[in-house]
Formats: structure tokens, sequence, C-alpha cells
């Protein structure tokens, strides 16, 4: 157990090491935040001014390094170049340095000034939200529709599932959610009484007080459980049919049991494995992949400000989302894989 843990903490360091190293390369190419801060009829003394307080009239290689030092837990800085928003322990070195023992430091943003991981962890909810709500959409319309296909296996009403599962699997997340969007949103408005954009939260008309609206939750969500609908089919159908056609399936039909019980008493609970791993695996791909989705439907949450945060070259939220969403990503497939172990205490042994 020490061994896979202290394998996944090597990983995990690799993949952020290397996400640093590559956002740092990308955006290279973009346009500089100095030019968005400072407008275009602002002197070049104004624009170097910005470009050193923000350090980034430093080689790419040295900004790197210094945003490295500043997500590490344990950082060393010149005293006098000691961030203010850290939080941590600090143990005082000789020669003027300092080390710390810290939280991950995302620093601020370029336009507003505020902490990145305060920024983040606001929109976090928002994006756990929806993809919840699209895996909950996918397991309740993708699992019995599996089932149902197994148990009519090879024929017309089978292929008729498996086919729309092929479709949903081709169709792209961000396009289905234009689609939905102009569809249901903006061409049947008037018959479904919903929006094209939308958030979790809103405020009322006198711009005081937030309201719920689990309204704006339902495109969204069905864009992006599209796909997983689609996995969630072919792979209750496929594990399905492999389990109905076990030997102690056919005994349990032979001593008389009702075929209600042996679906869902029998085969359905040892089917479970890998549709639970396939769910965890869904999640944490949906909260990767939501981005363009919240950005279509202006959904408050990591996709939305990380595409913001690029288009006006805030460079920490871009590169905080980016790892966020990494680590997130990580910890929820360790956590599948042990979920899997506990369902399945066989795997202990290898």
């Amino acid at each position: 157990m020490f061994k896979n843990l202290l394998s996944r903490i090597i990983q995990l360091l690799s993949v952020v090491v290397g996400l640093v190293l590559l956002v740092f390369i990308l955006f290279q190419a973009l346009p500089g935040p100095e030019q968005i801060l400072s407008g275009q009829r602002t002197d070049n003394s104004t624009r170097e001014a910005i470009v050193e307080e923000l350090g980034l009239d430093e080689p790419v290689y040295v900004q790197a390094l210094g945003y490295l030092n500043d997500v590490s837990v344990i950082s060393i800085y010149a005293e006098s170049k000691t961030p203010k928003g850290i939080k941590g322990l600090c143990i005082t070195q000789g020669n003027n340095y300092q080390l710390w023992v810290k939280l991950p430091y995302m620093r601020k943003s370029f336009q507003t000034q505020q902490q990145v991981s305060a920024i983040l962890w606001g929109a976090f909810g928002g994006t756990a939200v929806l993809a919840l709500a699209a895996l909950i959409v996918a397991g309740i319309i993708g699992i019995p529709l599996g089932v149902l296909a197994a148990l009519k296996a090879n024929s017309k009403l089978d292929y008729t599932i498996v086919g729309f599962s092929t479709l949903g699997i081709s169709i792209p997340s961000f396009f289905s959610a234009m689609l939905f969007s102009w569809i249901f949103g903006f061409v049947l408005h008037d018959f479904t009484g919903l929006s094209m954009t939308g958030s979790l939260y809103e405020l009322d008309a006198l711009g005081e007080n937030y309201s719920l609206r689990l309204d704006h939750l339902i495109l969204p969500a069905v864009a992006l459980g599209i796909r997983p609908v689609a996995v969630f089919i072919q792979l209750t159908r496929n594990t399905m049919v492999e389990i109905l056609n076990q030997d102690y399936i056919q005994l349990a039909k032979a001593k008389g049991l009702k075929e209600s019980v042996v679906i869902w008493r029998h085969a359905f609970p040892n089917a479970l494995n890998p549709i639970i791993t396939s769910i965890g695996g869904w999640f944490s791909s949906l909260l990767a992949g939501s981005f363009f989705t919240e950005y279509i439907f202006q959904w408050k949450g990591l996709g939305k400000v990380t595409i913001e945060a690029l288009q006006q070259s805030d460079f920490p939220i871009v590169m905080g989302g980016v790892l966020f969403t990494a680590c997130v990503f990580f910890i929820i497939h360790s956590l599948t894989e042990l979920m899997y172990v506990w369902i399945d205490p066989r795997l202990k042994h290898s």
C-alpha cells in the first residue's frame, strides 16, 4: 500500500511539473497581459513597469521554476520576495532566505488581484454540481437501457439501443451543448421555459439577492451527459450479456426463481464492477471536459473562469485552473480504484 501511494505521489508530481512547463511554453504565444492591463494608449515605460512588476521580464525557465516553487508544499524564498498571500510555517534560514512548509500558493489574478485559489474554489462548486448532474442523467438513462438491451440481445430493440449509443459516443459535448442550447433554449423556449444560458445562482431583478435556478442545470447536464449515457449503455449491455450466460444464472433459472430476482439480485450486482469503474472515470472526465459546455451555457464553473482568463491573458488563473483540474482528476481516479478493490476483495490478492 505504501509503495502504491508513493508511486502515485511521484506520478502526480511529474504530471504537475510537465503541465507547468507545457503551459508556460504555450503561454508565450499569447498577447502579453501588460497590453490588456495598460490599454492601447499607454506609453512604453508604463508597460515595462507592469512587465517588471508581474515578473514577465525574466526568462521562461526562471518563471517556470518560480511558479513550481510557489505551488510546492516546501518552498524557499528570498526574504524580500516572499509572497504575502502564502499560508504555512516559516523557518527562517541564514543569508536572508526563508524555508516554508505551506499550502500551494497559486498567486493572484492579474485582473482582479484576488487569490487564484479563492477564485477556483468558488467556481469548482458549479463544475462539480454540473458533472454530478450529468453523471446522474447518464446513470438513470444508460444503465436501464443497457440492461434492457442485454435482455433483448440480438433483437431489433437491442440494435436500436446500441445504434443510439454509437451515435451518442460520436457527438462531441460542445456540439451537443450548442445544439441543445439553440433548440430547447431558443427555438422551443416558449414550450420548454428553459434559457440558453444561466448559472446555478442568479441575481434577482433588483440585483440584491441570489436565487437558486435548478432549471438552468437541465440543458448543460443533459448535453454533457450524452456521451457517458452511450458508454454506460454499451458497457452495461455487454457485461450483462456475458453474465446472463454464466452457469450460476442458468442454475438460478432452473430452480424456478423469478426472472426479476435472477436479473436484479444475481446478475446485475456482478455487473457493477466495470460500471462503477466507468462512473468514477467519467466523473473525473466530466470535471475536466466541461470547459466548453460551461462556456457555451455561461455556467459559472472552472471551465468558464479558465477560458475567460485565457482570453484576458490572466496567466495565474489559467495555470491554477489547469493544475487544479489535473489534481482533482488524479484524486478521483485513485479513489475509484480503491472503491473497485472494496467491491471485489479478490483484487487485494492480485
